[in-house]
């Protein structure tokens, strides 16, 4: 049984070395990552967004994000989930990524 508080936080860090092709940020400071669900059985599922239902990292990103997080010692299965409800834009990027962008 896996700790979900302290695996999450493991996921989080993980997904902060994943980047948009197109974008020099990663995606969970770009805003892309809408929601991380761990259960103790470490039993993963991530609801994820891009930045354009035409961004051409569409059929990539999302298994480059599985992929990085089955890597995560604990992780026994994950759940990829891409939705553009509600859309993504650049609100959702923290300030770390606007300052990187220039836009702060």
């Amino acid at each position: 049984m896996q700790d979900p508080v302290l695996l999450q936080e493991s996921i989080i860090r993980t997904l902060k070395e994943v980047y948009d092709p197109e974008i020099p940020v990663d995606i969970y400071e770009l805003g892309l990552i809408y929601h991380i669900e761990v259960n103790p059985a470490g039993e993963v599922r991530i609801v994820m967004t891009l930045t354009s239902a035409f961004c051409p990292a569409a059929q990539h990103l999302p298994d480059q994000v599985k992929t990085a997080v089955q890597a995560i010692p604990g992780v026994k299965q994950v759940e990829v989930e891409v939705t553009f409800d509600p859309p993504w834009d650049m609100s959702r990027m923290s300030e770390n990524a606007r300052i990187q962008l220039g836009l702060l």
